[in-house]
């Protein structure tokens, strides 16, 4: 660079700011790399700094800043983009983003402000009571459900599953996948649960507090089902621990077995896993060393023909 002239360097260390303190500690004698080594800052971008504290870059832009204030102070009313418009026109070569980031470090607004929009829509349907409180036992089918939503990623974009566990067998008896996790995922799922099980009226569906088990389409098909609903709390992963075990065996069983192309791949291998394996291979100590299925022929024959 010609003489007098200042490079800024790319990556200049966030410690710049303490190079003032290590320059008045040099000077009362404390060795520049002892201070350095105490900050945990580098001795060579100090030494370029001391030899030129203000940067090029940062001489143009303190300009630039004077330009917009004094465009600023003259109408107040301007916006960020008038205001690189007057320093443009001052000589000042710069972009609209440079601008607003000046102003919006200065708080430089505009008088008028932005508008402020009123949220116009409804409030959301309230919470259900936590009627579990952890106690993950039911009697007989029907009795209690618990549900909860999960995702995975493929090469086109993520997959979504909402599953519906009865506690009793431990049966998953309904699930749906979107490619999409709106409200209409648990409806479906609950749907289906219902469809494959018959009259459950007065059957318990609980699930954490996450919007889509909070959304009004679900609320309905609860009422519409004669089923009760009950939420655990915010942030505790263990008042709906019996659902996430179910889902720590698909994440390892299947998820995460390896990489999937496609989101009917991995939509395949999901069912396939729940209907073959989980459903009918795979015994559980809990049952007595019996799957889900077996479990449910043995102890409710009626419940097994109706689903």
């Amino acid at each position: 660079a010609p003489p007098g002239r200042c490079v800024s360097v790319a990556g200049e260390p966030a410690g710049k700011m303490m190079y003032p303190l290590v320059r008045e500690l040099a000077v009362d004698g404390i060795p520049v790399t002892v201070t350095c080594r105490v900050l945990k800052i580098a001795r060579q971008p100090y030494y370029r700094w001391l030899k030129c504290p203000v940067t090029d870059a940062e001489w143009n832009e303190a300009h630039l800043a004077n330009a917009l204030f004094d465009a600023h102070r003259d109408d107040p009313e301007f916006g960020y983009r008038f205001l690189a418009d007057e320093a443009r026109l001052a000589g000042h070569h710069t972009c609209d983003r440079t601008a607003w980031r000046i102003c919006r470090d200065n708080r430089w607004w505009s008088v008028f402000g932005k508008p402020k929009y009123r949220k116009t829509g409804k409030p959301g349907a309230p919470a259900h009571d936590d009627l579990v409180r952890r106690v993950f036992t039911a009697d007989a089918p029907n009795e209690l459900w618990l549900t909860d939503l999960t995702e995975h990623r493929t090469d086109e974009g993520k997959l979504y599953l909402c599953a519906i566990k009865d506690v009793y067998s431990n049966r998953i008896v309904g699930y749906s996948i979107d490619d999409r996790m709106k409200a209409r995922l648990a409806v479906a799922a609950l749907d289906n649960a219902v469809a494959r099980r018959g009259d459950v009226a007065g059957c318990i569906l609980h699930s954490d507090r996450g919007s889509q088990f909070r959304a009004r389409k679900l609320h309905r098909a609860l009422a519409r089902h004669e089923m009760v609903g009950s939420m655990g709390q915010v942030g505790s992963a263990g008042d709906n621990a019996a659902m996430e075990s179910f889902f720590a065996l698909l994440q390892k069983n299947v998820l995460d077995r390896q990489r999937w192309a496609t989101r009917d791949e991995l939509r395949i291998a999901i069912v396939t896993w729940i209907e073959r394996t989980y459903h009918r291979r795979r015994r559980q100590v809990a049952l007595g060393r019996l799957t889900p299925v077996e479990f449910e022929m043995i102890m409710t024959p009626e419940a097994t023909q109706a689903a």
